[in-house]
């Protein structure tokens, strides 16, 4: 579970996560952020406005084992409740780390699946900016 940890420490390092409600909420109406996590002891209120974050879209939530003192340790705060992983690859790796559950199931094949399309559009543009590059020199 610390390699969990860790890659929320990274995320905020490379600032691939937004931290606290109003940051979740404006990236999730935004649809860009991939996983919204939640700690073991928040509200249910916090909990409610998670899922009504994410709801209708194809973003994942995910309550996880961690408190909110030690979500907010490795990020530099005192305490954080809620959080939005907003790059796939990441947001994998993190529930990867996570001891495997029926609903972290669930969420690692969404992330899988949102993941490997992201990755299929990079090669593309790739392949397209190649394509391009390539036909002004003829």
């Amino acid at each position: 579970m610390d390699k969990a940890l860790n890659y929320l420490a990274l995320a905020k390092k490379g600032r691939l996560i937004e931290l606290g409600e109003e940051p979740v909420g404006a990236v999730t109406r935004a649809v860009k952020g991939r996983l919204v996590v939640v700690a073991s002891d928040a509200s249910d209120h916090t909990w409610r406005r998670a899922k009504s974050f994410v709801a209708g879209t194809e973003q994942q939530v995910l309550r996880v084992p961690f408190t909110k003192e030690e979500l907010g340790f490795v990020v530099g705060r005192t305490s954080l409740a809620i959080a939005a992983f907003t790059d796939a690859a990441l947001a994998l790796a993190f529930v990867k780390a996570l001891p495997d559950q029926e609903k972290v199931r669930d969420v690692r094949e969404a992330l899988d699946i949102k993941a490997k399309k992201l990755r299929q559009r990079a090669d593309e543009a790739k392949a397209h900016q190649r394509n391009v590059r390539f036909g002004k020199k003829k």
